[in-house]
């Protein structure tokens, strides 16, 4: 998995962040607390409005979906009772993605947007940490794709989404909670746990004194850094690129 982030690229927004990854790339900008129209109003806590614009064309039926999802996991994430009757907007602009086959019809069709959802929910959190908006928890997130074969694939490319059986987004708090479980396709129980075991060791640093949950997974970069890890250092790096004034 080769990971390409960039904090605070536009300088008119609150906070920026561009994130690349597996062929998607996602710049996403956020802007708040600003006022909130009075329809709109929540009278303790903050409204929070996410758009998405696809690379190309006008956004339609999934767009709206993925919207809905990122606006339900993020309004966990943060501290919406800070600012209330206020709103907290969040645009991600899909800049590239994978040259997939185009077929407007077919069960895949909804599943490849899947493939997407972990790249703007990664640039989305780097953006709100680039902002000043109290946060009450991170987040990681992972594709999985399972083979008709039962093999699971972690970070897929296109053509393997493609042909995948099915296609599985979970997201983990920096707390150790689940946040987000999108799945897609033909499965069972068995796999969903094996999921879960494989996307829990990639996004989290697991306490090494905690039972074993994946004794059933077989991880060839088990030794990898978790995204939680790198999550971890670009907020260290952030942080000591902005305290650097003060060692002058």
């Amino acid at each position: 998995m080769t990971e390409d982030v960039t904090l605070s690229p536009l300088g008119r927004a609150d906070g920026s962040a561009s994130y690349a990854n597996n062929g998607y790339s996602v710049i996403a900008a956020v802007n708040g607390p600003v006022e909130v129209q009075r329809r709109d109003e929540i009278p303790e806590e903050s409204a929070i409005d996410v758009v998405l614009r696809p690379a190309s064309g006008v956004g339609g039926v999934r767009e709206r979906h993925l919207e809905s999802v990122i606006e339900k996991t993020l309004r966990q994430v943060i501290l919406v009772s800070a600012h209330p009757r206020t709103l907290i907007q969040i645009t991600l602009q899909v800049i590239a993605s994978p040259d997939d086959s185009k077929a407007s019809n077919g069960p895949h069709q909804s599943a490849s947007n899947l493939s997407l959802l972990p790249t703007l929910l990664q640039s989305s959190i780097l953006a709100l940490l680039s902002t000043s908006l109290p946060l009450t928890m991170t987040l990681t997130s992972t594709l999985i794709a399972v083979s008709w074969s039962g093999e699971l694939i972690f970070d897929p490319a296109a053509r393997i989404v493609e042909k995948a059986a099915s296609l599985h987004v979970l997201a983990f708090s920096s707390l150790g909670d689940i946040l987000v479980a999108e799945s897609e396709g033909t499965f069972d129980m068995d796999i969903w746990d094996q999921v879960y075991a494989m996307a829990e060791k990639h996004c989290r640093t697991l306490d090494p004194g905690a039972p074993a949950r994946m004794a059933d997974v077989d991880m060839e970069s088990s030794k990898s850094a978790s995204s939680e890890d790198s999550l971890k250092g670009i907020i260290e790096g952030k942080v000591a690129r902005e305290y650097r004034w003060k060692e002058s």
